[in-house]
């Protein structure tokens, strides 16, 4: 009964992601044009929420006093966002008297209007949802944000338990923002190709070079039972973004020779028909998921969001299983010497507004969401939460429709993770050059030097000022 109750969960996460571009689903994260595209550097590593972490919380806001209180909370799309309203139920029934009011925002222009209403003086939000990185440095910058350092302080948060999120989202010092959202980018792989093929499984310790030849070994180029060994989605993030997993570089780096490799490796597949063509994806507005559930797609790497997309539409009957319906997952390939499960991710937070009159216990909120109980209604729900430890894994892997080998059990654990945007005053702009450069690479209308040139010179531009 209860794999009945998450399917059906599930079936509405879909819905989600499907209506308003995965919601909170980093916006197709990875996404440059969605304004989620860019890791950093963080000294990550994945560990389990500690026992009492949630309970310390909880008792700061038992303490703070007996009264009832109504916390208002800004979101977005709450009619087609399953986890908004299990969060708020779960909630409510494990603090008597507190109270939680949303006030749906909106998915597409979120940010904005949540900063207009942070910026005037009528606003009574508590709590507010903070959906990217871009909009978390404006709210910042109009000091719209309560600090949350003594609070945190206070409750005996660890927050090495969010893998290293908050060292890449802390301004200043201060951090604004607790996680309670994380989608990270793993490789799907359709085990029908391989089989085919007669060619192994990928696996979840994988070096660009492997992940390159077990690409080039399952293509077959001839026409008519074309398949690709990968593919990669028009997104920067699809292919700049292998650049960063070492942890040494970023896209606040602005010297950017690092990409190299990497786009040598794509477009070297491009000319040897291992993966579709970018400007013919471009033209065509061939969507990632049309991509692998053609069933002609052997790799594609992508975020974790889409795993949810993928159980229900085939549940659903979307997909057809017969050509994609066998799939699996690994972790993300990584450079020689780097550690296996390094890989990208993007976070969606909770934080608490300067002008709130019950901070505490806006706080409280927070801290559950974000922490090891929020942490499994999101699981529940069939979304990722920014707390992964084993039970969480478990929750996740016990859904309906996932892939029962251990390696994708085991591709749910993440060893370092770097966010795609990490936090600076000046990343939309420098999103967008790297973004428009990569957009005349894969396009050919520059080399690869070319392109990289004018986004070291462009970039650094931006950092001189």
């Amino acid at each position: 009964m209860r794999r009945k109750m998450v399917s059906v969960l599930l079936t509405g996460a879909m819905l989600a992601t499907v209506l308003a571009g995965c919601g909170s689903k980093p916006q197709d994260s990875g996404n440059a044009d969605a304004g989620t595209d860019t890791p950093a550097p963080a000294d990550t590593t994945q560990a389990d929420t500690p026992d009492d972490a949630g309970d310390d919380a909880d008792a700061g806001a038992e303490s703070a006093g007996g009264e009832a209180v109504t916390l208002k909370w800004a979101i977005w799309d709450k009619d087609t966002t399953p986890y908004w309203n299990a969060l708020k139920e779960a909630y409510e029934a494990s603090h008597d008297g507190v109270t939680i009011e949303m006030t749906d925002l909106g998915s597409a222009d979120y940010q904005t209007v949540l900063a207009t209403e942070l910026s005037g003086s009528g606003s009574d939000f508590d709590v507010v949802t903070i959906k990217d990185v871009p909009g978390y440095a404006t709210l910042v910058s109009k000091n719209t944000l309560e600090p949350l350092d003594t609070y945190i302080a206070d409750a005996g948060i660890d927050l090495s338990q969010y893998g290293g999120v908050d060292k890449q989202v802390t301004v200043d010092g201060s951090l604004y923002e607790l996680p309670f959202r994380n989608d990270f980018w793993v490789i799907f792989y359709n085990k029908d190709i391989f089989d085919a093929a007669g060619v192994d499984y990928p696996t979840n310790d994988m070096t660009f070079e492997e992940y390159d030849a077990l690409a080039r070994q399952v293509a077959d180029p001839t026409f008519g039972s074309q398949v690709y060994g990968t593919h990669y989605h028009t997104w920067r993030s699809a292919v700049q973004l292998f650049g960063v997993l070492d942890g040494q570089h970023s896209i606040l780096d602005g010297e950017y020779d690092f990409f190299k490799p990497y786009y040598e490796m794509v477009l070297s597949q491009e000319d040897d028909t291992i993966c579709r063509n970018y400007a013919d994806l471009s033209a065509e507005g061939l969507h990632y998921s049309a991509a692998f559930s053609g069933g002609d797609v052997a790799m594609l790497n992508m975020g974790s969001w889409y795993i949810s997309t993928l159980i229900s539409s085939l549940q659903s009957g979307e997909y057809d299983s017969s050509l994609c319906g066998n799939w699996g997952i690994v972790k993300y390939p990584h450079a020689e010497g780097v550690e296996p499960g390094s890989t990208l991710g993007t976070i969606t937070g909770l934080a608490v507004t300067s002008v709130s009159e019950n901070k505490d216990a806006a706080f409280d909120f927070v801290a559950w969401v974000s922490g090891a109980e929020g942490a499994k209604v999101m699981a529940e729900t069939g979304n990722f939460p920014a707390l992964m430890n084993d039970e969480v894994s478990g929750i996740i892997a016990g859904l309906e429709g996932f892939p029962s080998d251990e390696a994708s059990k085991e591709a749910l654990s993440v060893s370092n993770l770097y966010l795609e945007v990490p936090y600076a005053e000046n990343v939309s702009a420098i999103n967008d050059i790297l973004d428009t450069y990569h957009k005349s690479i894969m396009n050919r209308e520059v080399s690869i030097d070319e392109g990289i040139a004018s986004m070291n010179e462009e970039v650094g531009k931006i950092m001189a000022q």
